[in-house]
């Protein structure tokens, strides 16, 4: 069964809306400006070096800056964190975006939440270009982990939290 590129598109788009994911708040900087945007488009890469994978469109402001820039944070948000998320969606101009929150700057200059689940620092080592979005990859320099485990889920356009399952109790043979 062959679909449409419109039908295609919509099926690929109600599929990625089933995908839970941890939101992020990505930040960096360039010599003059600062900048950060709500993404769901992390992973990570690999453990050796340690290293994440970020997905940015490139007609935003962000990516404009990751691309001069050569250090950018993921601020992974704990639950109770959703405002904090639409204000980097948008609802809040770029500059008063950082009026949300507690927010430190590194020493690059990258300015981090201190009240995130995580802060991942990391140094871009590679800009790959592929449809309308760049993947950046970024090796990991710092990083910054507070409990307790409480992130931050974003599905079906909606906000969510994740709650631990205990592991199912192996059974010993009669």
């Amino acid at each position: 069964m062959s679909a449409t590129s419109g039908e295609l598109g919509a099926a690929f788009r109600l599929a990625m809306r089933r995908f839970p994911a941890a939101v992020s708040v990505i930040t960096s900087a360039d010599q003059s400006r600062r900048h950060g945007m709500t993404a769901t488009a992390v992973t990570s890469l690999s453990l050796d070096p340690p290293s994440l994978v970020v997905c940015i469109n490139k007609t935003t402001l962000l990516h404009d800056i990751i691309q001069v820039g050569r250090h950018f944070c993921v601020n992974v948000l704990r639950r109770d964190q959703s405002e904090l998320s639409c204000a980097f969606s948008g609802a809040v101009a770029p500059e008063a975006r950082f009026g949300h929150g507690t927010w430190l700057t590194s020493a690059e200059g990258v300015s981090y939440l201190a009240e995130a689940q995580a802060n991942i620092f990391c140094r871009k080592v590679a800009a790959v270009p592929y449809g309308t979005h760049t993947i950046f990859i970024g090796e990991a320099e710092a990083v910054h982990v507070h409990d307790p485990i409480e992130p931050l889920i974003y599905q079906d356009t909606k906000y969510c939290s994740s709650v631990a399952q205990e592991a199912p109790i192996a059974s010993t043979p009669a």
